[in-house]
């Protein structure tokens, strides 16, 4: 069975033009099949912000308003997405970039009001495969970026790190599927203000230990619920750290296990 990487970068990395392309140009370099799933960085809140548009944030995840959704669809699948894109074609990776309406590759269902109106909010019911297996056998790599849709004609704001698990557990029948999040720190951190205090394994037990020791919070949390979403799915692999873990196996980053 071959090996497919589904790869979600985020953070700083989005927001640096100098370590995004020198991501691009390693990431290029990677023989196995492999999909790219970006998030928007600071340049959305940033956006908006000129705008005068509220930024609404809830553990982690955007509050998504009309105007909201405008503003991080042209951020998202325009700005960032097509950039990506273009760099990656510099470097001979020939790529194509995607929202999940284009080719019906992800679709989504509006987020049902509960404890919380998250809005124009995506919750993935399915990823169609085929069209990206197409892609993939021809060596093209798709790019994903955070908006899927309801097949009903609307967009919705859909958590990259979702996307990138809901991939990895879509391909995991067909590829031995391994998920990376990339990021700017190290890994999963003990103290955010030392790089160097790496959780280098998490499992269920010790997580739960770490929530309750509040050294997990906000912007990680539904990251790492995704990890686990993924390890009980058939993914073979879930690493969370600097994109150097790609290229250097012993470069020290969080391995999620069962």
């Amino acid at each position: 069975m071959k090996t497919l990487k589904v790869i979600k970068i985020g953070g700083s990395i989005i927001d640096q033009p100098k370590a995004l392309n020198e991501f691009l140009v390693k990431f290029s370099k990677i023989k196995a099949s492999k999909i790219l799933v970006h998030g928007g960085g600071k340049l959305a809140s940033k956006l908006a912000d000129q705008m005068q548009v509220e930024v609404k944030m809830i553990e982690g995840r955007r509050i998504t308003n009309a105007e909201t959704l405008d503003i991080i669809t042209m951020v998202y699948a325009g700005k960032i997405n097509k950039n990506i894109v273009s760099k990656l074609q510099q470097h001979a990776c020939n790529a194509i970039g995607f929202t999940g309406a284009d080719g019906n590759t992800i679709v989504s269902n509006r987020r049902p009001i509960k404890n919380i109106d998250y809005g124009f909010a995506g919750d993935i019911k399915h990823i169609n495969t085929k069209i990206l297996k197409l892609l993939l056998e021809t060596n093209i790599t798709p790019v994903f970026c955070a908006i899927t849709h309801d097949e009903n004609g609307q967009l919705l704001n859909t958590n990259a790190d979702t996307i990138a698990s809901e991939l990895a557990i879509a391909f995991a029948s067909i590829y031995k599927t391994e998920l990376y999040y990339c990021f700017e720190k190290n890994g999963v951190l003990k103290d955010v203000n030392d790089d160097g205090s790496v959780i280098e394994n998490i499992t269920k037990e010790n997580y739960l230990a770490l929530l309750e020791q509040n050294i997990i919070v906000d912007g990680m949390l539904p990251k790492l619920d995704n990890c686990f979403h993924a390890i009980d799915r058939n993914v073979q692999k879930v690493c969370i750290g600097k994109p150097e873990m790609l290229f250097n196996s012993t470069f020290n980053h969080t391995t999620i296990q069962t």
